[in-house]
């Protein structure tokens, strides 16, 4: 277990770290240049009239300091505002895209995790043998593939050849009873799942196979061998566990980060995840919906690097002593 003094130092890194972006949260969509209802009703010809009645009812009207009160407040509540476009909550439009978006990434997680932890580790163990050679270059090269460009490739492959679904969650009609619907669900994640894990296994086979070749040259897995270790206990007791540290790190990172690969995917899939979501709100230029959505985005960066913090002591306990 963590000392007490490593957990106070990390969650007072969680809160500055909050507070920080909450603020910049804030401050990025009110420094954009131009009115939001005149850029959003840009054709239309609104009146001055018209202007300041939306400035009023959005509290834009406010001083900059009085604004920024209001939204720290109203964030905290889990109040985010009125969206621009539909004046529906925000809250409301990114808690069922967030769902949706944790059901595709946290599948496309574990599979690319466990598939790249396995890949990295054998291509690591039988270095420079044709497999080594075969995983290596297949998974840099889909790494390097811009996700969309994937995703097209994937989608029209599955449409010719398997006649799977291109868009959305589920099926309007025919589809009965809960076993259909899960199945449904599970045809129409397929291509987007399937785009994320290409994408993401990449990188997870190349840290973990540098990683263990770091700790193959290390003193003690050299006195492991001379001692007649197996193979196996060599690699999963010793290699694998002094390994790890890194995986931990690049899956919190991944956590957020994998958004940006969300975006692109929902969107060629038509995905009603946080992805979707964010580039509609970019297009509408709907500014409290965008708000929104960095604001859960990032926040859920730093709690999965806050718990990858917390893990660290487990797998290493040398790192409460830094």
């Amino acid at each position: 277990m963590a000392n007490v003094g490593y957990i106070v130092r990390k969650l007072s890194g969680l809160i500055v770290t909050t507070f920080f972006v909450l603020t910049f949260n804030f401050y990025l969509f009110r420094v954009l240049p131009g009115n939001p209802f005149r850029l959003l009703f840009r054709g239309a010809g609104l009146s001055a009239d018209a202007v300041r009645s939306l400035n009023a009812q959005f509290g834009l009207d406010e001083p900059l300091w009085v604004q920024y009160i209001i939204y720290l407040k109203n964030t905290v509540s889990g109040n985010f505002g009125l969206s621009f476009q539909t004046r529906a909550p925000v809250i409301g439009l990114i808690v069922p895209a967030l769902i949706n978006t944790a059901i595709l990434l946290s599948a496309a997680s574990v599979i690319s995790i466990v598939a790249g932890i396995l890949i990295g580790m054998l291509a690591a163990w039988r270095r420079g043998s044709k497999f080594d050679v075969s995983a290596s270059a297949t998974t840099l090269v889909l790494y390097s593939m811009p996700t969309f460009w994937l995703g097209l490739v994937l989608m029209f492959v599955g449409v010719i050849y398997f006649a799977l679904p291109v868009a959305g969650m589920r099926s309007f009609t025919g589809i009965s009873g809960i076993f259909g619907q899960l199945q449904d669900l599970a045809r129409h994640m397929v291509l987007p799942l399937l785009t994320l894990v290409l994408g993401l296994t990449g990188q997870y086979v190349l840290v973990m196979k540098g990683a263990l070749l770091d700790v193959f040259t290390e003193d003690f897995m050299v006195t492991a061998r001379a001692k007649g270790i197996s193979n196996r206990k060599l690699l999963w007791d010793h290699g694998f566990r002094n390994a790890v540290l890194p995986m931990v790190a690049l899956v919190a990172l991944n956590l957020g980060l994998s958004i940006g690969g969300a975006v692109q995917t929902e969107t060629v899939f038509s995905w009603p995840g946080m992805g979707l979501l964010i580039y509609r709100a970019i297009l509408a230029r709907d500014y409290p919906v965008l708000q929104g959505a960095f604001l859960v985005v990032t926040v859920t960066v730093i709690v999965a690097n806050f718990v990858a913090d917390m893990l660290y002591p487990l797998l290493d306990p040398r790192v409460t002593e830094q």
